[in-house]
């Protein structure tokens, strides 16, 4: 069976107006990810590939190319349609945590749900809770934790609705070592749980060799990928 593409972009620009030219931060992005792989992209500050990210998210609108998405040509969505493509199928955790400091661990996660209409938000927060290993922090606030701790609320929220895609955008940025590479290891536990497709923003060579293939962004392009496992999900030769 052919397996489904859930990324596909066509010729993607990002362009902004400069003091007298363009500043071309995207140059012609071309692109398909399976659905269930793990995708790193790889590259320096100011490569692109957190405006890649912006732009696969529907955060940031595209100068010209299509975009589709789990089978969505985003691209056409008004502002109002995005937001609601994106809270039933992408899930996003970023470098910052972006918890409601007057919220307990519970409530930040919850009530997202709760705005999506789902009578079970808060029985499905506390399971995503329990599931990031904070079963015991249901009621403390953002202050009462760890940063660590914080960044595990904050990806228990961004896989609670089950996302089709989970985009993490340099997710350890704000840790010490160690703690990062505990929350590494949770974010791919739960990717492999849940059968998410991944795809990790990082300039970390060494966690993007976690994922099923890297891809290399330059000055706003990609310039190679690197396949590290094959269709059967095993590391290639």
């Amino acid at each position: 069976m052919t397996a489904r593409n859930i990324v596909e972009l066509d010729n993607i620009h990002l362009e902004f107006k400069g003091e007298g030219h363009d500043v071309n931060i995207l140059r012609g992005i071309d692109l398909t990810i399976e659905a269930g792989k793990a995708i790193a992209i790889l590259g320096p500050s100011g490569s692109g590939k957190s405006s890649l990210m912006s732009i696969m998210t529907g955060l940031e609108k595209a100068t010209r190319g299509a975009i589709t998405i789990a089978g969505q040509r985003i691209d056409r969505l008004n502002e109002d349609d995005m937001a609601l493509f994106r809270r039933d199928h992408i899930g996003i955790v970023l470098q910052a945590f972006h918890l409601i400091p007057t919220m307990t661990a519970l409530e930040n996660v919850a009530v997202p749900l709760e705005l999506a209409g789902r009578s079970d938000a808060f029985a499905v927060a506390e399971q995503s809770l329990h599931d990031v290993g904070l079963g015991h922090r249901l009621d403390h606030y953002p202050a009462q934790m760890s940063g660590g701790e914080q960044q595990r609320v904050a990806i228990a929220r961004a896989v609670a609705p089950r996302p089709e895609i989970l985009f993490a955008d340099e997710p350890t940025g704000n840790l010490d070592g160690r703690t990062g590479q505990a929350v590494i290891e949770l974010i791919f536990a739960l990717r492999e749980k849940l059968g998410t497709t991944m795809i990790l923003i990082t300039h970390d060579p060494e966690l993007a060799r976690k994922c099923d293939r890297i891809l290399y962004i330059q000055d706003g392009l990609i310039d190679r990928v690197e396949e590290l496992t094959d269709e059967s999900g095993k590391a290639a030769e």
